[in-house]
């Protein structure tokens, strides 16, 4: 059973930083395609970053500059670094994992005020 728990969303001031992670079970976790998604409220969910089986790391065009995708194999984790945030960055917070299929974590929220 795919497990993809999410932990390190809280409240923040705007400039701030968090660092989200992501904790996986029930998958081979170096060959999955690994990603993080935000959904604000009544907005679609949107891809925020992803990290490929060898590294490569992409970014949405918002978040370039401010935010790091990173995974440690070895411990069958994902994060993502997030600084100087801004309270248009206020969304839950999504893993992905991506191989055959796609598996979701249950999210978690990140607040920014302003």
């Amino acid at each position: 059973q795919v497990q993809l728990v999410e932990s390190g969303g809280g409240l923040v001031q705007a400039g701030g930083s968090l660092k989200l992670s992501c904790a996986a079970s029930g998958i081979i976790f170096r060959l999955n395609v690994m990603s993080w998604y935000r959904q604000a409220p009544g907005k679609q969910r949107e891809l925020v970053a992803g990290i490929t089986v060898s590294g490569s790391t992409n970014y949405a065009d918002a978040v370039k500059g401010r935010f790091t995708i990173s995974r440690d194999n070895a411990k069958n984790t994902l994060y993502l670094q997030m600084n100087s945030l801004k309270p248009e960055d206020t969304a839950v917070y999504y893993c992905s994992a991506l191989r055959s299929v796609r598996s979701w974590g249950q999210g978690t929220q990140v607040t920014v005020s302003s």
